[in-house]
């Protein structure tokens, strides 16, 4: 049965076959490796983020539902001027809770984002201080 193909196995031993003077092919390698890995990392904090969100809105539309049920079942008989005035305080309190839903998951979605942006610019700026070295290395 034959080696299943591994891109980056396979490049790295190019890399090393080749012998660039002045270039640790082994440190490239690792570097790389660590771009990935926040690639990675950023996936993963903005899935989870994803999550959230969508188990929030679950939890918002369960809860809605039970509330139409409720006030359905307190309004469907009574004095006319009194189910008014049931269903403008009901209409009230959901669009309050709504804005305040939809602001809670804005929130929830920008930090969800800064978290993913923050591990890929800490990686950007690692990688950028190991470029520095690995140049002044290669000039020394």
């Amino acid at each position: 049965m034959a080696t299943p193909f591994n891109p980056v196995t396979d490049f790295s031993k190019m890399l090393e076959s080749l012998n660039f003077p002045g270039i640790d092919t082994a440190a490239l390698m690792s570097n790389w490796r660590k771009d990935f890995e926040a690639i990675g990392e950023a996936n993963r904090l903005a899935y989870e983020g994803m999550q959230a969100l969508i188990r929030k809105q679950t939890d918002i539309l369960n809860e809605r539902a039970q509330e139409i049920q409720s006030a359905a079942r307190q309004m469907s008989a009574g004095d006319p001027k009194e189910l008014m005035a049931k269903q403008g305080e009901f209409v009230q309190r959901s669009l309050k809770e709504a804005f305040e839903n939809m602001r809670e998951m804005a929130e929830m979605a920008q930090k969800s984002q800064a978290e993913a942006l923050a591990a890929i610019t800490t990686r950007a700026g690692q990688s950028m201080q190991e470029a520095k070295t690995s140049l002044r290395g290669a000039q020394a």
